[in-house]
């Protein structure tokens, strides 16, 4: 198996190299109304994969703070635009207007060039990924395009169209790298083990980025986030399948919980705080890689504990491994069953991030805790089944 994902990672260099000698004169097919002359003289922002979890989140920072923002969306992601416009609805009108959806695909590397060139914007965040690890086993080379020739192709792009070394560029990196490591908590000097091809993916793409930094001298960064929740954390995520299936089993929609493993442990925070630390990375003096993390650790079991607490259910525990139970401890019911079909081939036991660079250099904290994040999350499934 390591074998493979090493000779994904050369086949991804490979291709990289080819791409690199691409010379992009197509027009893009991006909204043919936007005049380039319409531009403003605030910070342009181009964020790619703007419509999920966290580029809703960016988003509304960056136009709370001024900026005119490219957002990049495939057509497949078209519905989750209302969710988008949903959550900035109480942006100032005026400043609203400063946000562009276009669609296009980050493995299209004429497209990234092409909308790079055009648009020459200050600051580049890619947010774009498959993040689900599940789907990663299940689709690796969909997941290495994306996650690694994607980025490959922003940092190719810059480096040919920007030769003033203007542009800003934000690596959404992950803790998945870290894997199997033996050192906790993990920082930025902590070595990789990654434990599934999502994990390999990510790691390509932030050794590609240091590699442009240091090669050609270009702002790129890398922001190893640990695990960042919120209400619009997508639905294939265990957190959010805890709080749904709560949720449901409060309406009487759901009877119980399936889960894989209980005992895993992560670092969990809270999305609209880790976005500003993407923020702030790309306005530092000089670029740098930066752990994002609570320092707090919590396990898939605390957090259903205190998922059902919410909904004034006390959860008690009966079995062990594949046979354990959780129970309503009132009533007696079974509500969470362990599945082996949610196990990962490959498991990665416990993460837990030191964020003291970020939070000595970036002057950076989060602020919503564990409780609060379950909590909030709760109240919202709770609201969208009324």
């Amino acid at each position: 198996m390591k074998s493979f994902y090493r000779d994904c990672i050369w086949l991804i260099i490979l291709m990289s190299l080819f791409v690199n000698k691409i010379y992009c004169n197509d027009l893009i097919k991006v909204d043919k109304d936007i005049d380039q002359n319409e531009i403003c003289d605030s910070k342009i922002a181009v964020v790619f994969g703007i419509t999920g979890q966290d580029g809703c989140y960016l988003t509304k920072l960056l136009l709370n703070k001024g900026y005119k923002i490219y957002g990049i969306t495939r057509k497949a992601t078209a519905s989750n635009t209302q969710k988008l416009f949903e959550f900035i609805k109480d942006v100032d009108i005026e400043l609203k207007e400063n946000l562009i959806l276009l669609n296009g695909d980050i493995t299209d590397h004429s497209f990234v060039s092409e909308t790079i060139r055009k648009y020459m914007p200050d600051e580049i965040y890619n947010l774009a990924a498959q993040s689900s690890v599940k789907t990663s086993f299940e689709e690796p080379l969909h997941t290495l395009m994306v996650d690694a020739v994607g980025t490959l192709n922003i940092l190719v792009s810059m480096h040919s169209v920007d030769q003033e070394k203007k542009i800003r560029f934000y690596q959404a990196s992950t803790c998945e790298v870290f894997g199997k490591t033996k050192k906790f908590p993990q920082d930025e000097l902590t070595p990789f083990y990654p434990r599934s091809p999502y994990g390999v993916a990510k790691a390509c793409a932030y050794w590609s980025t240091i590699n442009y930094r240091e090669a050609y001298n270009m702002y790129a960064c890398n922001g190893i986030l640990f695990n960042h929740e919120s209400p619009f954390r997508g639905e294939e995520f265990v957190t959010r399948i805890i709080t749904k299936s709560v949720s449901k089993i409060k309406k009487g929609e759901a009877k119980y919980l399936s889960l894989g493993n209980l005992n895993a442990k992560r670092d969990w925070g809270f999305a609209g705080d880790y976005v500003e630390a993407m923020w702030l990375m790309l306005q530092q003096d000089k670029p740098e890689d930066y752990v994002i993390a609570t320092g707090e650790v919590h396990s898939v079991r605390e957090f259903v504990e205190l998922a059902f607490n919410e909904i004034g259910i006390d959860i008690i525990w009966r079995g062990h491994g594949v046979n354990e139970v959780g129970i309503d401890k009132k009533t007696g019911q079974k509500l969470i069953y362990v599945d082996p079909k949610y196990f990962r081939p490959t498991e990665v036991d416990f993460l837990i991030g030191d964020p003291s660079k970020a939070k000595n250099q970036l002057k950076w904290k989060p602020r919503v805790s564990f409780k609060e994040l379950v909590k909030m999350m709760i109240k919202n499934d709770i609201n969208l089944l009324k």
